[in-house]
């Protein structure tokens, strides 16, 4: 054990076990403390003690340092020898003193369910990508941290070019978020239900589309299929599409109160849930009504909880389609008057190295202001390679500079 001082602090180099530094990090991101903050307390706690606790396990300690005030170290020393344990065992107990008195912060469950409306009318700019990594990130494990992009300026270093590269982003390890999360495949196409590893339901059984038309079959939570990797949890879940949902905007001409057919059919299930993402297919018609419908704010729920995602990529083609899809949701705000919020726009498959298309696009989307760009996701292979392997992004690739971008996103929206 070593020490040298470093201001009104001095590190500190003693051993812990593996698991205990592990857990010491995890709980000190999830309150928002430093870990030599942590560590202090847990020490001061454990000085006051009027008896010794038991002898904690300390097989396998490793090498562990942080900072304390000038002179604890030295006070925490002379407390060991009097109590006769070693200084290991001392702060082994020390540590697991602040972890019992500080508990993993409980997760508050909303009255209302976050629903998450991705879409843009414009097909191939990854909206499902962005619904399933948003989904990801939201329900990844709060126990373990997971690699998030902080820069609060994401998009002024991604503005680089070819001959002058995008500068590198900060990244900051925090701890899932640890939300229930459901995903909606909203498409025809199925492309959600297919890259995450599942076969869309069959034509003559049970689905979303029959739910929301009054023809159903059964319970709509029995077509919920789980997303299983230990990052996850039980948190992640799918309901998957059908090809029948090519028959949606025929089916809910004839249904009464149609804009809330998609709320009817989900309703059942939404207390199951914290998030609700819905993937909706490259169309502006009367399914594309219902999905915003079903993100409106509801009475007595905060502002920004749910609304509309918009995704477009740094191109001119996008710009057409969000106008598009903008005046369809200004029209339904103005006829339903409905209290229908953006929750921003992201701005998928970015690369500065395609040149000044690219990098005007995207400052010509930061110029909006209202709604604002709330993520910025790289062209990179790894999403691609994720689908090809029928994976979860986040799962396949967690460090990825698209996982931590996800993460970011799902922060920025949360």
């Amino acid at each position: 054990m070593t020490s040298s001082d470093s201001g009104d602090r001095e590190k500190v180099v003693s051993k812990l076990p593996p698991t205990l530094q592990q857990d010491l990090k995890v709980r000190a991101a999830q309150h928002g403390t430093d870990i030599q903050h942590a560590v202090e307390a847990g020490i001061e706690a454990w000085r006051k003690l009027g008896s010794n606790l038991p002898a904690a396990d300390t097989t396998g300690a490793k090498a562990f340092a942080t900072f304390l005030p000038s002179g604890q170290w030295d006070a925490f020393r002379t407390d060991c020898a009097a109590r006769g344990v070693s200084l290991i065992q001392g702060l082994t107990q020390s540590v697991q003193v602040w972890l019992e008195t500080n508990p993993a912060p409980a997760i508050v469950r909303p009255e209302h369910p976050k629903r998450i409306v991705a879409c843009n009318q414009k097909g191939g700019v990854g909206k499902t990508a962005i619904a399933a990594g948003t989904g990801e990130a939201l329900a990844e494990d709060r126990e373990q941290l997971h690699p998030v992009r902080i820069s609060k300026h994401f998009a002024a270093a991604l503005t680089g070019t070819a001959e002058q590269p995008a500068s590198p982003l900060d990244y900051e390890d925090l701890p899932g978020l640890g939300l229930r999360v459901l995903l909606v495949d909203f498409d025809p196409q199925c492309h959600l239900t297919k890259q995450l590893g599942h076969m869309p339901l069959p034509i003559d059984g049970d689905s979303l589309t029959k739910h929301m038309a009054g023809e159903a079959k059964g319970d709509i939570a029995d077509l919920i299929v789980p997303i299983e990797d230990p990052r996850f949890g039980d948190r992640l879940n799918l309901l998957p599409a059908c090809t029948d949902a090519f028959l949606l905007d025929v089916k809910l001409s004839g249904v009464r109160a149609r804009e809330a057919a998609l709320e009817r059919a989900l309703a059942a299930v939404e207390s199951d849930y914290d998030v609700i993402i819905i993937d909706c297919p490259p169309s502006l018609g009367l399914s594309m009504d219902a999905a915003a419908y079903y993100g409106r704010r509801r009475t007595d729920e905060a502002p920004g909880n749910s609304g509309i995602l918009i995704v477009v990529q740094a191109e001119d083609s996008s710009a057409d389609a969000y106008d598009l899809l903008t005046s369809q949701i200004e029209d339904l705000r103005g006829d339903m008057h409905l209290e229908l919020e953006y929750l921003g726009i992201v701005v998928n498959h970015y690369d500065a190295r395609r040149g000044y298309i690219a990098t005007s696009s995207l400052q010509s989307w930061m110029d909006i202001k209202d709604p604002r760009v709330v993520g910025v996701i790289g062209d990179l292979k790894e999403q691609k390679e994720a689908v090809r392997m029928k994976q979860p992004l986040l799962a396949y690739s967690p460090r990825c500079d698209q996982s931590v971008g996800m993460r970011a996103l799902a922060r920025e929206i949360s």
